[in-house]
């Protein structure tokens, strides 16, 4: 069946940050306000049109498969295993490619992130745009930021904390070093991202991380910083950030 995006969802990370929440379960069936973040996220997805769904699966990934399989959602959903090794961001987008078939284009979805962007309404502008890849991306302070240049393309990656930078082009490096801190455009990371269906399947099944996997297609693709100011949007990574969400989500 043809649909014009897919949506994956990446359900396979460790949780180390939820501490003892994942002890027993994925990150992905940590509950939140009664419902595992991964039913909130399949949920908001089919809400949004998106009625093809790839999850990628490696901690505990026999319940996310159990999980999908005794509940009845209306989309056509399908696992990708990582079971037998973890694949990483990159990795795992890499390894799901041949399960973007028939689709235009993907939307990535961290399980972890809940928010109220209209995905919808953003797949049908990204489709229209002719762009390789969006990155949707806030003005919000955190550590890891991702840098544009005037024309909102991806040139590089900052680690603030450790003063390191990574680069599209080594033009760019050797002119950090030679002029000092340049005026690129920081913003951070939502999570989330639109590319067209075959952007990554030039590269070699192996564990990745997206963002350096863009940062090397950022040579020669446009990968696009989409700014977004949602009205909502938390990441679940830590037990305190969970609680925020469930007391927000309680208020609307």
């Amino acid at each position: 069946m043809r649909h014009d995006t897919t949506a994956m969802i990446l359900a396979a990370g460790l949780g180390t940050r939820l501490g003892a929440l994942t002890q027993d379960k994925p990150k992905a069936l940590v509950p939140l306000n009664g419902k595992p973040l991964l039913q909130h996220c399949i949920e908001n997805l089919i809400n949004n049109g998106f009625l093809h769904i790839v999850i990628n699966a490696h901690h505990f990934g026999e319940q996310i498969i159990d999980f999908v399989e005794h509940h009845h959602f209306d989309a056509d959903i399908v696992i990708s295993d990582e079971r037998d090794l973890l694949m990483d961001t990159g990795g795992g987008i890499v390894k799901a490619t041949p399960l973007f078939e028939g689709s235009e284009a993907v939307l990535v979805h961290n399980v972890d992130i809940i928010s109220d962007v209209n995905l919808g309404e953003m797949s049908q502008q990204f489709l229209a745009s002719g762009d390789d890849a969006w990155l949707l991306t806030q003005d919000r302070e955190t550590n890891r930021k991702l840098l544009f240049d005037e024309e909102n393309l991806l040139v590089g990656w900052r680690n603030k904390a450790e003063q390191q930078y990574k680069w599209v082009h080594d033009s760019q490096s050797a002119l950090r070093q030679a002029q000092g801190p340049l005026s690129y455009q920081e913003m951070a990371f939502s999570g989330l991202h639109f590319f067209r269906n075959d952007l990554f399947a030039e590269f070699e099944v192996k564990r990745s991380s997206v963002i350096d996997l863009y940062l090397y297609l950022a040579k020669t693709n446009r990968i696009i910083s989409k700014p977004i100011q949602p009205g909502y949007w938390f990441d679940l990574g830590k037990p305190e950030q969970l609680e925020a969400a469930e007391n927000h989500l309680k208020t609307i």
